[in-house]
């Protein structure tokens, strides 16, 4: 094998979970033979070929043994049955802050990583100052790593991990935290390492992600490879077995989009009073929400819902509507609508809309995208808070 290869055969992983832990040498000696313990398979008999140079990424539901196939590449862990071979140096972020000592510096802890790389000091000394400015640390370089944000710590360890001449990257959920621009950042450097020959494996729930980087996706479900092809039918497929599921688990971890895939909103916009596009507004004026629904033959006019929520998340306003009140007939292909508001009843701040395409009773999930639009409200006047005030002041008679 050539150096950036990564070969899986035949891989299973169990782990032995205990009913009680033995927390000191005394449990370990009063619990003996009196806990029981239950085996579970992580994963079951996968086998992939990475070539060098290729984007690969894995996805799956919690729990379908997506981290417990990088940690097993970056030999963080063994198999319990088959074999690994991954050639060359492996880079890695599969925890946020895993390999950094708290209590060491930002400077120090770069060094510390190096050396588990296997860099001279030397070496590390080189790239060092290219690292800090990718993390964007030069002031806290020197504190120690304890006292960073979760931001900072995401940004050092991905630096490190990038910039260490690495033949293979391995990255879980590395962009779940950072802010876009540090997304756009990564996803640059992410591009110029796949340029010169450097192998990935990616794990994310974000899907535009993983289309974003990866030609080829593996779809892992209880542990077994559930299909291995283009990241396109991967996806699709995974966003099938979410389909019944209204708040899945993954969304905490990036996931934005899924479903069954009978009925899709095609697109989404938001426009201003003279009919251009729009994704910032002023409090009090004209607003509409155009959006194109596509539904196969047969499918029975869908449910649209919608959700207004601030940048904490928290609802604001919502609202749904049934189509088929609206004149859609089933199955017909893809129609536009529209939903107006003549004064925006905003008053100042970010906000997000979550749209969703049900079945009638608004129990089968034809598609959620649970970031559709984010847009921007400016005060016109003297508003302050989310919501504007629409009412009218008057001196009462005596």
């Amino acid at each position: 094998m050539n150096p950036g290869e990564i070969s899986v055969e035949s891989v299973s992983r169990r782990f032995r979970i205990h009913a009680r832990d033995a927390r000191t040498l005394k449990d370990l000696f009063v619990q003996r033979g009196q806990t029981e313990s239950t085996d579970v398979w992580a994963l079951r008999d996968v086998s992939l070929d990475v070539a060098r140079g290729e984007a690969v990424g894995l996805i799956g539901r919690n729990g379908s043994g997506k981290t417990t196939l990088l940690r097993i590449v970056a030999r963080i862990i063994k198999p319990t049955a088959g074999r690994v071979r991954a050639e060359g140096r492996i880079g890695s972020l599969l925890e946020l802050g895993a390999g950094f000592h708290p209590d060491f510096t930002g400077r120090e802890n770069v060094f510390l990583n190096g050396a588990i790389y296997g860099l001279r000091r030397a070496d590390i000394r080189q790239r060092f100052d290219e690292i800090v400015a990718f993390a964007e640390l030069e002031h806290a370089i020197d504190r120690p790593v304890r006292t960073y944000s979760s931001g900072m710590t995401v940004r050092l360890g991905f630096a490190i991990a990038a910039f260490l001449d690495a033949d293979v990257l391995l990255l879980d959920e590395v962009f779940a935290v950072g802010d876009e621009s540090f997304q756009r950042k990564c996803f640059g450097r992410i591009a110029r390492f796949k340029q010169e020959g450097g192998t990935i494996v990616f794990v994310s729930h974000d899907a535009s992600a993983v289309e974003r980087l990866c030609e080829r996706a593996v779809l892992l479900d209880s542990g077994r490879v559930a299909f291995d092809g283009p990241t396109r039918e991967a996806i699709a497929r995974y966003r099938r077995t979410l389909a019944d599921d209204t708040d899945p688990a993954e969304r905490g971890a990036g996931l934005r989009e899924w479903g069954s895939g009978e009925a899709t909103i095609a697109s989404a916009q938001l426009v201003g009073q003279e009919g251009a596009e729009r994704l910032q507004f002023l409090s009090g004026e004209p607003f509409a929400l155009r959006v194109a629904v596509s539904a196969t033959h047969g499918v029975p006019p869908p449910r649209l819902q919608l959700e207004l929520r601030d940048d904490a998340g928290t609802l604001v306003a919502g609202q749904a509507v049934d189509l088929g009140e609206l004149g859609w007939a089933a199955g017909n292909g893809e129609r536009g609508v529209r939903f107006e508001i003549g004064s925006l009843p905003l008053a100042d701040g970010r906000f997000h809309l979550r749209l969703g395409l049900t079945d009638e009773s608004g129990e089968h999930l034809y598609h959620q995208l649970d970031d559709a639009l984010a847009f921007v409200v400016y005060p016109g006047g003297d508003e302050r808070g989310f919501v504007r005030f629409a009412g009218s002041w008057a001196l009462e008679e005596k």
